[in-house]
């Protein structure tokens, strides 16, 4: 039953290489995932996840649970994304499956039952998905929700109600709501175009039309090019060798172009004809439409080409406040400005270079040197700066 409240949490434990499973799909190269808090963190030991390691690597990791269905209950996928590498393309995104799942041949084309998560690649995608099974068709919303692309930790939660409505929450934030039949395809239209209704033939949408009684000008019509009257014929032109010289051809200054009677508003305008519609016979209502009948399995098939995200915190429950709960005490530990903030030496030494060799330019060109605070005091302000700007570190 899901009222266990959640089936996730599952990455914070040594032993997720005996739950999780490597697919060996055929055909693919795939990456290895390795448990780490990566090179910055607040606890090294709480803030551990799997991380992608292998740069251009297809990754695909699952696990199955017990099955259960979603009839009359809230369903809660939440988990968390770190994107350390500053990721340029690649996905970071769950996906939810039923009983068919075979996690050893889990691969692309995989039947699922939601895909929920960020996704980027250039400055072009940078969204969130959220893809329903529907029928055996993965129907993807119609909405454009945008995802975090910073290299903090960012908690992804896709709430679906009994009433057939849903949130997309980021760090606990709703970004985005809604009722799954409008804003998914889930469903025939409730509306067509009724098949027997024409234009009329009499119908005039041409909002203005030309003055009948505007005339062209007498002296409207002028060449486009004429000769140029202040060229002359070289002195060394040969009309023998050369022929006959002919003036090179320049704009015409008083050419006005191809006329046209001005536009009046057309007294017969009827305004764009709208095509009446009908109910659909083909549309039946589904009240359930939010209903899982069976979940027992969630993954990560991905595609990164700069590997190093980190996935932690996944949780599937019919608990709404649990998960709350969840996202403010990853908060207490993760988001704080303030408390039990830490960088790692290597991160911090790359971020010191960055700045030195931006500083020592920044010197060069203006000439000037604070011999007040120095460099030691740039960068003292610097390291405060840094601490300030973390989110969800």
């Amino acid at each position: 039953m899901l009222g266990r409240k959640l089936i996730g949490l599952l990455l914070l434990s040594d032993s997720w290489e005996k739950r999780w499973i490597y697919s060996k799909h055929p055909g693919k190269e795939f990456g290895k995932f390795v448990r780490t808090a990566g090179k910055f963190f607040n606890n090294e030991e709480k803030d551990k996840g799997i991380q992608t390691s292998q740069d251009a690597r297809f990754y695909a990791l699952s696990t199955k649970f017990e099955p259960f269905a979603t009839d009359g209950k809230d369903l809660v996928i939440q988990f968390t994304v770190k994107h350390e590498q500053n990721i340029d393309c690649g996905g970071g995104y769950l996906k939810i499956f039923d009983c068919s799942l075979e996690p050893a041949d889990m691969h692309g084309d995989s039947p699922y039952r939601i895909m929920f998560g960020p996704d980027i690649c250039g400055p072009g995608t940078k969204k969130v998905h959220v893809i329903l099974n529907k029928d055996g068709k993965n129907v993807l919303i119609n909405k454009d929700i945008r995802c975090k692309d910073d290299v903090y930790t960012h908690a992804y939660t896709l709430i679906i109600h009994p009433d057939n409505t849903y949130e997309v929450l980021i760090d606990g934030e709703k970004v985005e709501g809604g009722e799954l039949e409008s804003d998914w395809e889930l469903l025939p239209p409730r509306k067509i175009k009724d098949p027997e209704a024409k234009k009329p033939e009499d119908w005039d949408d041409r909002a203005t039309i030309p003055d009948p009684d505007d005339k062209k000008p007498e002296d409207w019509d002028k060449p486009e090019h004429i000769p140029d009257p202040e060229a002359t014929k070289p002195d060394d032109w040969d009309d023998e060798m050369d022929g006959e010289w002919e003036p090179p051809m320049i704009d015409n200054p008083e050419y006005k172009g191809e006329w046209a009677p001005k536009q009046i508003d057309n007294p017969a305008y009827k305004g764009p004809w709208v095509h009446p519609e009908i109910d659909n016979p083909e549309y039946n209502p589904v009240p359930d439409l939010y209903a899982q009948k069976e979940i027992c399995g969630v993954g990560l098939d991905l595609w990164q080409v700069k590997s190093g995200t980190i996935f932690d915190n996944i949780l599937v429950t019919d608990d709404v406040e649990y998960a709350k709960q969840a996202i403010a005490d990853l908060k207490e530990t993760q988001v704080s400005f303030n408390t039990n903030f830490k960088i790692s030496f290597q991160f911090d030494q790359w971020r010191l270079i960055i700045w030195l060799r931006q500083v020592f330019i920044s010197k060069i060109l203006s000439s000037r040197f604070d011999e007040k605070h120095g460099f030691g005091g740039y960068v003292t302000m610097s390291y405060k700066i840094s601490k300030q700007s973390c989110s969800m570190c």
